[in-house]
């Protein structure tokens, strides 16, 4: 198992851009499949981007394709993503993800951060 913990949320204005981080915790950070979800007020979690354990061509939301890139950095236990151009209804607690596939319907969850994008 890892435990995993997001940041670099904020405020920020239309047009703007974020780099949330998500740090692991636990040796075997690598064998694990990470994801972004995120969550706004009164809606359900929603996918927002993927990558495998062996990393390759992340997958997208496609409300988030060509504004958002997903990395990882297996060295540094770290996964990214990286938001341009974030629009209002960016805004959410965003969430990263552990999963032993790609499905992440029983994943290591995050505590989130929140994301405000003001128009």
């Amino acid at each position: 198992q890892v435990q995993l913990v997001e940041s670099g949320g904020g405020l920020v204005q239309a047009g703007g851009s974020l780099r949330l981080s998500c740090k692991a915790s636990g040796r075997a950070f690598s064998v694990y499949a990470m994801g972004w979800f995120r969550q706004a007020p009164g809606k359900e979690r929603e996918f927002v981007a993927a990558i495998s354990w062996t990393g390759g061509s992340p997958n997208y939301a496609d409300s988030v394709k060509g504004r958002f890139t997903m990395s990882r950095d297996n060295y540094k236990n770290t996964v990214y993503l990286q938001m341009n151009s974030l629009k209002p209804d960016d805004t959410a607690v965003y969430y990263c993800a552990a999963d032993s596939s790609m499905s992440f319907q029983a994943s290591y969850w995050g505590q989130g951060t929140q994301v405000t994008v003001s128009s």
